[in-house]
């Protein structure tokens, strides 16, 4: 089984401040929402805080059903006559995934290389050098990004880098410090069940951080 979720955060309460403002944190908030058995599978918990203008929403992908009542308490509308969170069988959309089906993504990424003469990753800094990370794994997970001429007249991949920046919060005694970057773009898918694995195990590092979940709608031609 596995599992889509969203869940709107109200940004004016001070359990959302905490959350939002360390990844340390949310994902504590997070893996509150499932039972002990569900952390110790093979299956990761991945989940991404969107951001729009002043809404929040957190979006979840996980192998099992999720109850957002602890967060919702903490950070969301408990009182509110709307649905508090939205839970979908994240199957159906897998089974729409066909090879040569065209889609619009998102990504936030943990963009780092690992250079051997240093023995640990370090983040890549320029808009660039973080697009190049992504279409370097597009291959292995099943997809790849088409091209569009840049304004050089070259041609250049169809992907947006947006909202980079570096984190830095505490977890227990020592300072984690993370660079991360948004991708918004169009991928067409090239093996199906690449990609579908993709879907439900992320890309990159940092996965525990709100990094590497991709989400993708349909792309409709105009």
């Amino acid at each position: 089984m596995s599992y889509l979720s969203k869940v709107p955060i109200n940004r004016a309460r001070r359990g959302a401040h905490k959350l939002l403002g360390s990844p340390q944190a949310m994902h504590a908030g997070v893996m509150t929402c499932f039972p002990p058995a569900a952390h110790d599978g093979i299956d990761r918990i991945l989940w991404r805080v969107d951001e729009n203008g002043p809404e929040s929403c957190l979006i979840v992908v996980s192998p099992h059903r999720p109850d957002f009542t602890s967060l919702i308490e903490q950070a969301g509308w408990p009182m509110s006559d709307q649905e508090p969170w939205v839970t979908r069988d994240y199957r159906q959309l897998l089974n729409r995934v066909v090879d040569g089906s065209l889609w619009r993504f998102r990504l936030q990424g943990n963009p780092v290389r690992s250079p051997k003469s240093i023995g640990k990753p370090v983040p890549h800094v320029t808009p660039d050098q973080q697009r190049d990370w992504l279409v370097s794994r597009v291959e292995r997970n099943g997809f790849s990004i088409p091209s569009q001429v840049g304004a050089d007249g070259a041609p250049e991949p169809q992907v947006v880098v947006s909202n980079r920046r570096t984190r830095k919060f505490r977890r227990g005694d020592a300072t984690v410090t993370i660079a991360t970057a948004q991708f918004d773009g169009l991928l067409v898918v090239r093996d199906a069940e690449a990609f579908r694995r993709c879907l439900v195990a992320g890309i990159g590092r940092a996965k525990g951080y709100g990094c590497g979940l991709l989400t993708i709608t349909r792309y409709e031609l105009s």
